[in-house]
C-alpha cells in the first residue's frame, strides 16, 4: 500500500517521532546492559569506578553510576559475578568485581542469542531495502 495516506498515518505523522526514537534506544540500552557488563568482566576484573568509566566510553550506552551499581548488586545476589574489597594506595578500599563460572555461561548464552538475533535482523533490513 506505498503511495497511499491513510488516517492513521497521518496521525502517526504528526506524532513525534523523536520521543518514540528516544523511548526506544532506552529500552535498547538497559537491554544490553547485563550484557555489556558481564563482556567487560570477562575480559578481566575491575574495581566499581573502572567498570563505570569502562561502559561509559562505550558510544551510545550511556551507563551511569546510579544505573550500573544496583545491577552489579543484582547479578551477584543471581550468582553471575562475585565482589570482594581490596585496600587501595590511592585512597578508600575498592569494591573488585569478577564474573563467575555461572556467569560466562550466562554470557555464552547471551552472545549465541544476540548473533542470531543480528543476523535476522540483517537479513530484515535486506530484504526491506533499509533507508
Amino acid at each position: 500500500m506505498q503511495g497511499r495516506a491513510s488516517c492513521s498515518e497521518s496521525t502517526v505523522n504528526s506524532w513525534d517521532v523523536s520521543d518514540f526514537f528516544d523511548n526506544w534506544t532506552v529500552q535498547v540500552r538497559k537491554g544490553l546492559l547485563e550484557f555489556c557488563v558481564l563482556n567487560a568482566l570477562a575480559e578481566k576484573e575491575r574495581y566499581g569506578y573502572e567498570l563505570v568509566k569502562t561502559l561509559a566510553a562505550l558510544p551510545g550506552l550511556g551507563v551511569t553510576e546510579g544505573t550500573l551499581y544496583p545491577l552489579l548488586s543484582r547479578l551477584r545476589v543471581q550468582g553471575l559475578v562475585r565482589t570482594w574489597l581490596e585496600e587501595s594506595p590511592e585512597g578508600p578500599a575498592r569494591k573488585y568485581y569478577a564474573i563467575t563460572h555461572e556467569g560466562r555461561k550466562a554470557l555464552a548464552m547471551m552472545r549465541e542469542y544476540l548473533d542470531a538475533l543480528n543476523a535476522g535482523t540483517g537479513i530484515l533490513r535486506r530484504k526491506g531495502g533499509a533507508e
